[in-house]
């Protein structure tokens, strides 16, 4: 029986609207006793937050079934460096799985700058986490690669144009942990406790989700509901398993050969 690791938006929902269908496929994976796991870039909310907007739109999600790029960068800053501290520029989604880890907040020389997304970026914090990673040295960490994201109003900038600006003013990279490195996809591999080729990942962009699943071994399936339309699949180097047009089309059982 195939497990599902499932982006959230573009995939379930759009802004804070369910996309037709979706309550129905969470339903199916209920009924037939899947695992399965909600994983998105998106590190502005905590589970909590997320587990309650999801029900709101009229998806029965629990906060423990929400895996975000703020936990995974969390875990990260949490095995390489230990209590230790932290500029950040994010929301509670970021801030508090920073804290939670037993990190210290602070622009006092911290061990990382960490980016994430906030719905209102102030720029003299901005010029702060430039200095600090062009002056001063301090490591840059970003939670996710994404340039935009989908709303119900179209398409709005996401961590990885930050990211740019940052990068383009200090000349330093970050490293980013949200997907597609397979560093998250990992650790929601062993947080689901699943196997790689016993779930399937479920996404509606190739340039995170899909080419994640593909280099983490899983079988992949596109829905066109999100960011990537059906004319651009081939201009990428690797296809998704299955394409389908949004998860109101995806029957669990039908994967399970």
């Amino acid at each position: 029986m195939k497990n599902f690791i499932i982006d959230m938006d573009g995939v379930l929902i759009q802004g804070n609207r369910i996309i037709p269908g979706a309550d129905q496929f969470i339903n199916r994976l209920r009924a037939q006793g899947r695992k399965f796991l909600l994983l998105t870039n998106n590190p502005v909310y905590t589970p909590r937050d997320l587990a309650h907007r999801l029900q709101a739109t009229g998806l029965q999600i629990e906060q423990n079934q929400i895996f975000t790029s703020a936990l995974a960068t969390a875990a990260f800053l949490h095995q390489q460096r230990p209590n230790g501290k932290a500029f950040v520029l994010g929301e509670s989604g970021l801030t508090e799985a920073v804290h939670d880890i037993g990190y210290i907040i602070t622009d006092g020389e911290p061990d990382y700058v960490v980016l994430g997304e906030t719905l209102a970026y102030d720029f003299q914090m901005i010029k702060k986490a430039i200095r600090l990673i062009h002056d001063s040295g301090t490591r840059f960490i970003a939670t996710n690669p994404d340039a935009s994201g989908p709303s119900e109003n179209g398409l709005v900038p996401a961590c990885g144009a930050m990211a740019a600006l940052i990068e383009k003013a200090t000349g330093v990279a970050p490293f980013f942990v949200g997907k597609p490195n397979a560093l998250m996809m990992r650790t929601a591999l062993n947080y689901l406790n699943v196997h790689s080729e016993n779930t399937i990942m479920v996404g509606d962009r190739m340039d995170t989700d899909i080419v994640a699943g593909v280099t983490s071994g899983m079988e992949t399936i596109l829905v066109l509901s999100g960011v990537t339309k059906e004319s651009q699949i081939d201009k990428f180097p690797y296809l998704p398993t299955f394409i389908r047009n949004s998860v109101a089309e995806i029957h669990p059982e039908e994967f399970d050969v």
